[in-house]
């Protein structure tokens, strides 16, 4: 099977090496030169993986990592030109798998992304979540009625990140202000009219009594959470902790 890579790098010439060497690797490649441009590509086609340059003109490689890390367990490996103990904490507990310091030898970036690459084949972790009388395949990217009820249920492409960015993340809070920044990328910080939108759209499609909601729930003044429903989907969840 063919990995999905997302590449993202500030300069034109690692970039195009990094596209030409991993694609020689059989993977996949997505290339981006910056933060903004990354998310809008991880939003079209979730990634296997990322590697990502720290140092990027929009917005910190931390700040993208993070946004990446909110909604999707996918390997990151961070490229940097610092090599301190501190700055290698920091990014790591930022949650990249590793971090390798520029320059560096082809050879070991391709090492060190097929190392994170079998750590996460042996991972696991549940690919379907119950919402409501729904089963939301994050693998798959789709969302069937249950109990019976077969029918597909059609999100737009910002309701899927929402919704799968939520999903990733049962029981915790998130703020309106990381969703924003994570889905619609820098700059939509204050357009909390987006998630209003489309936090109300998901609720229309998925939730039994969208004024009521019991799965996509709101804390005013705060942000959304995800909160299981039933038993299956809490033991589902388990796996990962």
């Amino acid at each position: 099977m063919t990995r999905h890579l997302l590449v993202v790098d500030h300069e034109p010439q690692l970039l195009r090496a990094l596209d030409v060497s991993l694609t020689a690797q059989g993977y996949a490649v997505a290339t981006a030169p910056d933060a903004t441009s990354a998310l809008r590509l991880a939003a079209g086609k979730a990634p296997d993986g990322a590697i990502v340059d720290l140092d990027l003109p929009d917005a910190g490689g931390i700040d993208l990592m993070t946004g990446l890390r909110s909604w999707s367990s996918m390997p990151l490996i961070a490229l940097s030109e610092h090599a301190a103990p501190a700055d290698v904490v920091e990014v790591l507990d930022a949650g990249a798998d590793d971090y390798v310091t520029k320059p560096f030898a082809m050879e070991e970036l391709l090492a060190r992304l097929r190392a994170v690459l079998r750590r996460t084949d042996r991972g696991g972790g549940p690919r379907t979540v119950t919402v409501g009388d729904y089963a939301v395949d994050l693998t798959a990217c789709t969302v069937v009625g249950e109990a019976g009820r077969g029918e597909s249920v059609h999100l737009t492409p910002k309701e899927w990140q929402l919704l799968a960015t939520l999903l990733r993340n049962p029981g915790r809070l998130l703020t309106g202000r990381q969703l924003l920044r994570n889905i619609w990328g820098p700059g939509h910080d204050q357009h909390s009219n987006y998630l209003r939108i489309n936090i109300s759209g998901l609720r229309h499609k998925l939730e039994p009594d969208p004024a009521h909601p019991r799965c996509l729930i709101t804390e005013p003044g705060m942000g959304y959470r995800f909160e299981p429903s039933g038993d299956t989907a809490r033991s589902a969840w388990e796996t990962r902790s």
